[in-house]
């Protein structure tokens, strides 16, 4: 079972919690303060970025940050908290690769269990071939399907949503893909 950094102490009261199964009929353990017995409940991390596209080019981004340094990625990143999914999308997009475009509809799925993240990756139609990339980019750059750096790849899920988008393209079909990636 992943446990990232146990909880320690009570949100609500500041007081220790003990990890154990709650009275309620769950049945995995969680961290319980021991006096006001609040029961907090550890959930995955979303991460949130898109697939932009220009002219059947791909825009990728190589990372200026760890983890990762060095390797291609698309525009993605941690969902915040007060934003739907599509709108952590789509600023991670523009924080990244300082890129115009149209957000459109969900393409993969990709849930990482080992690590407690679930990856939600969404089409985007650029409107310009201009890219002002923020801090944690080097420089964003489209590629043609035949030129994207596989091996320079960051992540398995930027992999797979490729994959999933070539594979449907070819198909002449749009798809939303659910995987997992271990």
């Amino acid at each position: 079972m992943l446990q990232r950094n146990p909880i320690k102490f009570c949100k609500e009261c500041g007081q220790a919690v003990r990890y154990r199964i709650p009275d309620d009929g769950d049945n995995k353990p969680r961290a319980i303060c021991t006096a006001c017995h609040t029961v907090h409940y550890e959930n995955p991390l979303m991460v949130v970025g898109t697939l932009p596209v220009w002219q059947g080019r791909v825009l990728l981004c190589k990372r200026n940050i760890e983890p990762r340094l060095g390797k291609w990625t698309l525009p993605a990143g941690f969902m915040e908290l007060n934003e739907t999914a599509a709108e952590g999308a789509a600023r991670e997009t523009t924080e990244e690769a300082g890129a115009q475009f149209e957000l459109q509809d969900l393409l993969s799925v990709i849930s990482v269990s080992r690590v407690g993240q679930v990856h939600l990756f969404y089409r985007a139609q650029l409107t310009s071939d201009q890219f002002n990339p923020g801090i944690e980019t080097q420089v964003a750059q489209l590629f043609d399907e035949k030129d994207i750096p596989w091996d320079e790849l960051a992540f398995r899920t930027v992999k797979l949503t490729l994959e999933c988008f070539f594979a449907d393209r070819a198909k002449g079909q749009h798809n939303v893909h659910h995987l997992n990636a271990t």
